[in-house]
This record gives C-alpha cells, sequence and structure tokens, in this order.
C-alpha cells in the first residue's frame, strides 16, 4: 500500500474566538501521498526541504500538494511519516507579518503561557489528522492522561467506541463555527464513567482548519450550579419565599378562575374515595353544595345504584378503578343522583392522579345528557313506531294479497233459498253494530263467506279483515300469534312479531275453528276480548287494542261447553250473536246457480269456453247429498270441467244417498234414473237412452254427423244414431225446442 507523510508547521498565533478564551498556538500540516514505488526504492527524503523543493517532489511524483504553498514562505522545519510517531517541537515559524521576531516571540509566549495556565482545560484538535495537536495542563488532569502523552495522541483514542458521537460534534463546529455536546464521556478501565461536555469553536491558522475545545465534567458543573442555586436562595432569604408563596396563590386563584368557568362538571377524590374538591357546574347539576360533598364519599353520595335501583359496588366503578390501576377510564352512559333523589344522565372521564409516580386520587370532568338521552328515546321511540308500522303494513298486505289469491268462495253470497235469505238479513242487522258474531254450522257451508260480508258491511271495512285458523296454531306458539312477541323472549325468537289482535287493531279480527283453542289458553283470549289490552311475550307494556271479533266452528259449543271442553265465560262472550250457517243438502234450490256459477269460475281457470250446465249434469247435482257442501260442489264442477270435452262436463260423484234424494228433487227432476244396482225395464232402458241421445244433441246444437257432432261425442257411427233416433222418434225439431225452452 502507499504510505501517506505529512508535512507539519507550527502556525500563527489564535485569535480568540469565542467568549472567555485565550489566544493560544497551534500548527498546521500540509499533506501528500507518496507513491508505494518510492517508498519501496529506499529514495532517502533529505531532512530539511525548501517550498521549492518540495513541490518538484510532489510533480515529479505526479502529485500536487493538498493545500498550496505560498512562495517565499519560510522554510518547513521537519517531517515524518504517516505510520511514525514523530512530533514536531513546539516553536513558533514563519514570516514576520508585521511585527519582528521579537515581538512576535514575546506575544507567542504570552498566549502560551496563558494557554498552558488555564484552569479550563483546552484542547486544539486537527479532525483532519485525528491528532491532538496541543493541550494544557488541566485538559491533562481531566482526562487522566499525562500531557506528553496527550498532545499528539489520536483524537479518537481519546474516547474509544464514541467515534460517531466524535464525528457528529466535530462536523458541526466546522459546519457551525461552534458546537456542543454532552455525549461524550471519559471510559476508564475499571468500567467507570465521567460524563464530560465539550465547546468547540472552529479556528484557522495558517490556511489551515482546526477545532479549539473546552472540556468540562458535567458532574462538577452540576454541583457548582446546585451551590449557586443554594446560595442564590439563602441571599434572598425571605422574599424568595413569599415570592414563591404568592406565586401559588396566584396559580390557585387562577385553577379556581378556570375550574369555576368550566361547563362540565368537575371534582376530585383522593385515594380513600373521599371528595377533594367541587366546581359550580358539578354543583348545579347534582344539586348538592361543595361543602356538603367535600369530605364525603363521592361514590355513596351520587354513585351508588344504577339506573335500575340496583346497587352499585365500588369495586365496579370506573372512577374508583382510575386510581386504583392507573388507566384513564370512559363512561358513555351512566346514571349520578341529585340530591333530590333524580337519575341524571351523564357521561364522564375518569383520570388517574399521580404525585411522584403515587396514584393519589382521580379526577372526574362529567356532563349532563339527560336531554341528549331523552332526545334519542323520543328517536327510538318514534323509529320504533315506524318500524311497528312497517311490519303492520307488510302483514296486513301479507294477508290482502293471500286473500287475493286463495280468493273467497263467491264473489257475493249466492242463493235465494229462505236459509239463504234469512242469513242475509242477519247480515244486514248485526253488520252496523260492534257486536261479535259467532257462526256456526258444517264445513264448506261458507262461514267465512258470511264474515267477509259482516265486515264490508260494517263501518271497519277500511281496515283489514284479519283471519286465524285456530286450529292450524300449535299450541306452544298460541300467545305468540295472538299476542306478539319481543326478540329474545325464547327460542327462535329473533325479532319482535306483531300479534294478531294487534294487526287488527280498528279493523276485525276473524277466529274460525274457534272451537279447537286449548282450555288452558281459552282464559287468556277471554281477557283479551273483556279488557282491549295485550301484552307482547317477553314483555311488560300492556297495549290497547281496538278488535272486533267474529268466530265460526263446525262444533256444537254448547255441548263442549256442558263436558267442560269449551269455557261458558268465553262461549257467551262471544255468543252475542249468533248465525247458522245451513248445509247444502237442506237448501237444494241455491244448487243449480251455484254450479252455474262454479262452471264459470272453472272455465276461466282452465281457459276453457262453451262449457254448459245440462238438465242431465243438475239433475245429478241435485240427486247427490253434498257431504262436503258448498266445498265439495266446487271441487266437482272444477273436476268436471277438467275431464270434460266438446263442450259437456263429465261429472264424477259418488253413489250415495240417491234414492233417499230422489224422492225430494224437484218436479222438474222427477224422471231421474234409478239407483245404478236396480233392473231397468224395457221401458226405462228406452227412456235412459232417449235422453242420453237428447243430451248429446243438445250439447251440438242439433248436429249428428261430422266432427264435433253427436254421434262422436257418443262414440256410435252416424248411422247407428240415426237409426236409434228413428226407433226412439226424436227429431232435430225436438232438440232445437228443447234447447229454446232452457234458454228461455
Amino acid at each position: 500500500m502507499a504510505l501517506a507523510w505529512r508535512v507539519l508547521r507550527y502556525g500563527k498565533a489564535l485569535r480568540n474566538r469565542a467568549p472567555g478564551l485565550v489566544t493560544a498556538p497551534g500548527w498546521g500540516e500540509i499533506q501528500s501521498l507518496v507513491p508505494a514505488e518510492y517508498a519501496l526504492a529506499s529514495r532517502e527524503l533529505p531532512k530539511h526541504l525548501s517550498c521549492q523543493q518540495l513541490n518538484g517532489i510532489c510533480n515529479t511524483m505526479k502529485h500536487g500538494l493538498k493545500r498550496d504553498l505560498s512562495i517565499g514562505e519560510p522554510a518547513l522545519r521537519d517531517f515524518v511519516l504517516h505510520d511514525l510517531s514523530w512530533h514536531a517541537p513546539r516553536e513558533f515559524v514563519g514570516h514576520g507579518g508585521g511585527r519582528g521576531p521579537a515581538q512576535r516571540q514575546a506575544a507567542e509566549a504570552s498566549h502560551r503561557q496563558l494557554f498552558a495556565q488555564s484552569a479550563e482545560a483546552m484542547v486544539l484538535l486537527d479532525p483532519w489528522g485525528d491528532r491532538v495537536v496541543d493541550a494544557n495542563a488541566s485538559a491533562s488532569t481531566l482526562l487522566e492522561i499525562p500531557l506528553d502523552e496527550l498532545i499528539g495522541q489520536r483524537a479518537s483514542g481519546l474516547h474509544p467506541g464514541q467515534l460517531a458521537d466524535l464525528q457528529v460534534f466535530t462536523e458541526e463546529a466546522l459546519e457551525r463555527g461552534h458546537a456542543r455536546s454532552e455525549m461524550l464521556e471519559l471510559r476508564r478501565s475499571d468500567g467507570s464513567r465521567k460524563a464530560l461536555e465539550y465547546s468547540a469553536t472552529r479556528v484557522e491558522l495558517r490556511s489551515r482548519v482546526l477545532v479549539f475545545a473546552v472540556i468540562d465534567d458535567l458532574q462538577s458543573r452540576r454541583m457548582r450550579c446546585a451551590r449557586r442555586e443554594t446560595v442564590h436562595r439563602i441571599r434572598r432569604g425571605d422574599a424568595w419565599w413569599r415570592d414563591a408563596e404568592q406565586f401559588f396563590r396566584d396559580l390557585e386563584r387562577e385553577n379556581r378562575l378556570i375550574l369555576s368557568a368550566a361547563g362540565e362538571g368537575i371534582y376530585g377524590v383522593n385515594a380513600d374515595g373521599v371528595t377533594t374538591f367541587v366546581n359550580p357546574a358539578a354543583e348545579r347539576v347534582l344539586g348538592w353544595t361543595a361543602a356538603e360533598m367535600v369530605g364525603k364519599t363521592m361514590h355513596d353520595l351520587v354513585h351508588h345504584s344504577h339506573q335500575d335501583g340496583r346497587h352499585y359496588p365500588e369495586k365496579e366503578c370506573p372512577i374508583y378503578a382510575a386510581f386504583r390501576d392507573g388507566i384513564v377510564h370512559r363512561v358513555d352512559s351512566e346514571v349520578f343522583w341529585r340530591k333530590d333523589g333524580r337519575p341524571v344522565f351523564v357521561e364522564y372521564t375518569s383520570t388517574p392522579i399521580r404525585d411522584r409516580g403515587i396514584l393519589i386520587g382521580a379526577v372526574v370532568v362529567f356532563r349532563d345528557i339527560t336531554p341528549r338521552r331523552e332526545a334519542e328515546e323520543r328517536l327510538r321511540g318514534a323509529l320504533a313506531e315506524v318500524n311497528q308500522l312497517r311490519e303492520r303494513l307488510e302483514m296486513e298486505n301479507a294477508y290482502l294479497q293471500e286473500e287475493i289469491r286463495t280468493e273467497c268462495a263467491f264473489d257475493g253470497i249466492i242463493g235465494t233459498s229462505a236459509p239463504i235469505r234469512k242469513v242475509v238479513e242477519q247480515i244486514e242487522l248485526v253488520a252496523p253494530t260492534e257486536a261479535s258474531v259467532l257462526i256456526v254450522g258444517e264445513s264448506g257451508t261458507g262461514k267465512e263467506l258470511i264474515a267477509h260480508a259482516i265486515h264490508s258491511a260494517s263501518a271497519r271495512s277500511e281496515r283489514p279483515l284479519i283471519r286465524v285458523n285456530c286450529a292450524a296454531i300449535p299450541r306452544e306458539l298460541f300467545e305468540s300469534e295472538f299476542f306478539g312477541h319481543v326478540r329474545g323472549a325464547f327460542t327462535g325468537a329473533t325479532r319482535d312479531r306483531v300479534g294478531r289482535f294487534e294487526l287488527a287493531d280498528g279493523g276485525t279480527l276473524f277466529l274460525d275453528e274457534i272451537g279447537e283453542i286449548p282450555p288452558e289458553l281459552q282464559g287468556k283470549l277471554l281477557r283479551v276480548l273483556q279488557d282491549g289490552q295485550v301484552e307482547r311475550v317477553g314483555e311488560e307494556q300492556t297495549r290497547t287494542v281496538d278488535v272486533r271479533v267474529i268466530a265460526a266452528t263446525n262444533r256444537n259449543l254448547e255441548e263442549d261447553v256442558r263436558r267442560g271442553r269449551f269455557r261458558q265465560d268465553l262461549f257467551f262472550r262471544l255468543n252475542v250473536f249468533p248465525i247458522q250457517s245451513v248445509p247444502l243438502r237442506e237448501r237444494p234450490d241455491d244448487i243449480p246457480p251455484l254450479a252455474a256459477e262454479f262452471v264459470k269460475r272453472a272455465c276461466r281457470r282452465a281457459k276453457k269456453a262453451g262449457v254448459r250446465l245440462t238438465r242431465g249434469d243438475l239433475r245429478s247435482l241435485l240427486a247427490y247429498d253434498w257431504p262436503g257442501n258448498v266445498r265439495e260442489l266446487e271441487n266437482v264442477i272444477e273436476r268436471a270441467v277438467i275431464l270434460g270435452h266438446g263442450g259437456r262436463l263429465r261429472l264424477e260423484l259418488p253413489a250415495r244417498n240417491k234414492s233417499r234424494e230422489a224422492a225430494a228433487l224437484p218436479p222438474d227432476c222427477a224422471s231421474a234414473e234409478p239407483p245404478g244396482d236396480a233392473i231397468l225395464t224395457e221401458s226405462q232402458r228406452r227412456q235412459r237412452d232417449r235422453e242420453n241421445i237428447l243430451v248429446a244433441l243438445k250439447a251440438c246444437n242439433g248436429k249428428v254427423f261430422g266432427k264435433g257432432g253427436a254421434a262422436e261425442l257418443m262414440g256410435i257411427p252416424p248411422t247407428t244414431l240415426s237409426s236409434r233416433m228413428k226407433v226412439l222418434g226424436i227429431t232435430r225439431g225436438q232438440v232445437l225446442a228443447a234447447e229454446q225452452a232452457d234458454t228461455g
């Protein structure tokens, strides 16, 4: 590797660079690099070189000096290779600069004497060469290094392991002109350390930049400051204490003014929970005076109970927790209790107070949120009401849609028989009233239709008719279905539900199959009917409802009352106005119009046209006893429309009780066929064939031959049909006359 060498020279005496510093001599350096070949050739360099000689050597080696040398500068004294531990003697070399040699020597000697005898530790550092250029005896004592060893030593060796801090310090001094650092320390071999403070100034000596530093022992300086402060306090005497007392009085007064002006309530408690101070805002909110609260346990005074009256244990109190765990506790909604016993909704923050690291209490800042809480409650109530109305409308809409889909048995009550006229008269009488109605009759007789007619003719017609099939509700869900429930009332109750009574508020509630309600639940229904009040399952709030009740049953409730299966008081409550729904077999005059209406409905659903009832169809319908009443009649007609073709119905009726009913048939149906198991006479057979052909001709508008004719409809050849018509004496004129009679 190439060996670096330097030439050392003494420079001009330092001028004062900072207050309190004295001038001191320094020295600069000029560096250059000597190639390895030059060193290896063992060329001997002379010990005394002139500037011209040194420049010549550098030019020969094709290296320039790092710093220019002025022509005419005195000869440099000596030089050493970089790896030698040689130091130039302490003397000044230079040209006069306006002074004679004797004057310069005297001034420099005076400066060096001041530098050497100063009580402050001073060193002159070369940051470029990492050397201690000069130092005084105080620096030697402070750094605990002999002076001869200190001068010329590497500057980085003064603080081993702290090169980064030393570089930062010197770079700041070079950049800004001055620097101060407390990061450097003296590390002894026994492991002990001494903290030092460096104050440095950048200086220039004969075009060379050095760092002049004053070093101080931090611990000694702090002790001096402490002694100086102590002496100062002693000298001030009582005046200082009077000033301090006045200061604290003013500070306390300012704090009290701040506490009094604060809009939030503020009070403090010590580590025992005893109140230490209260501001006026807290007095106004809580109703207690500061004199009544200070010295008392705040928890027992204002925070002893929850909103619902339950005891509030101290160990659960967030205010006390602050000076136990040292954590700030924030609570959004709790209650403090006023002096008059009223609760005040508050939000508060409990902040721990520490003295020298010890928890001594807490300060509580709270705000009265009662108006905001009341507004939120009103808003929640309004939202709940909106949600309830929305759910109610949704359910009403669902019920109405269901009614539209399922349709009633009739668009209106159809029939002209005496029983039907009586029912209509009863409906007209009871509809305008608010009386409860009990409709009794067999299944399929149109009880629901009667209930719809009563509701439509009443003053409640603008509100919905809510239908409840009591036989379809499980026993365990009866209360929930009728009265509603709140969320969480039982397993599966994931949301609030409006009961049927609330849903029918202002309208009519139709209780179908009322006799199927279990006896243990009939009492709850009776209470609602009597009081007009319901309570949702899982809720204590009582709700008032205005509902008219129409009940229906196919059972004999009077017999159930005698047997103990139905409550007598509930029966009396429902049986205010009884209506008997007559079975179809007791009003045969209503079968033809009902059948005609059902044919129209079935044709619309099946998308068939031209299907009509014949006299034979009517005789068959009249001969049947209809145990399923109107519902069975509708189903039979719909099935006949689906199975029929060519405009003719295909009725399929069970053969039951026809002989009994045949005697009761109307006069125009007296020729009905005998029972299917009877033996026909020849005249009866001929009469049957004649009627069959007439029906076929009528269905085909008298057409015999061709597509859509009677022969095709009967499934026989046209010639066979013509032969039978001649034998039986049937002509087309008879067929047309029969059609005209039917239509007329």
